[in-house]
């Protein structure tokens, strides 16, 4: 009987080795941008979306970008003084907590900051999110509805109901109220209704400069991340 492919048994070296190698391979691509491009920034990022954030890759793609990975990202920079690449460096990774990226770039740092400060965009909420505003829709005829998205409005809570063939809501609706953490129906009668109620922006919270070595944190970041340090190196260990 011929051995089936399901079988095949996969070694867990190689595949260690690949990881390790893969990770080798973005420490150096760190240290080669740290060397090669003046400035080095430390964002943040808020309602993430990769559609967004592909669109910022496009607007500098005479810069460099790295998001997630934060804890191979610290290692290639240096988490203390006596394994920083460079002076000061270890300043910089007391910030890759979180959603957080590194930019790399030759822009000086009012570019920087004015660019990030204006790039905000609209987004629909996920569920999880707090709603921005109170929400509620009123009684009458939903006419930009199809008579068969009737029954899926009734399941997401709307009190709804067909007359003339027309979709109807039977009485007003309240979907949330300000600071409400959304729930999935509530996200995805938002979503329906075109409500968009998250932005999408980053925020530069610190920098550093290869010519100098000098560390700037900005202002409105006074919370030091050192304080989660202990609980992120006690989630590494679990991991």
């Amino acid at each position: 009987m011929p051995k089936s492919k399901r079988d095949k048994k996969v070694s867990l070296t190689k595949t260690a080795k690949k990881g390790l190698e893969l990770k080798q391979k973005l420490i150096e691509e760190l240290r080669k941008c740290v060397d090669t491009y003046r400035n080095l920034f430390i964002f943040s990022v808020e309602n993430m979306r990769n559609n967004k954030l592909k669109d910022v890759r496009t607007a500098w793609k005479h810069s460099r970008f790295f998001f997630g990975k934060n804890k191979v990202m610290i290692v290639a920079l240096g988490k203390g003084e006596t394994d920083e690449y460079k002076d000061n460096l270890h300043k910089v990774t007391k910030f890759l907590r979180g959603d957080v990226g590194v930019l790399f770039t030759n822009k000086t740092k009012d570019e920087v900051q004015e660019y990030f400060k204006h790039f905000k965009e609209m987004d629909y909420a996920r569920a999880g999110n707090r709603a921005q505003m109170d929400i509620t829709l009123d009684e009458g005829p939903l006419e930009h509805f199809t008579h068969s998205m009737e029954p899926q409005l009734r399941q997401l809570g709307l009190p709804t109901a067909l007359k003339k063939g027309v979709v109807t809501l039977l009485k007003d609706y309240q979907v949330c109220k300000e600071g409400d953490v959304l729930t999935p129906e509530h996200a995805r009668i938002l979503k329906l209704f075109s409500i968009e109620m998250a932005e999408f922006k980053m925020q530069i919270k610190c920098m550093w400069n290869s010519e100098t070595c000098q560390f700037e944190k900005f202002v409105g970041e006074e919370q030091s991340m050192e304080d989660k340090e202990d609980e992120d190196d006690d989630d590494d260990d679990a991991a």
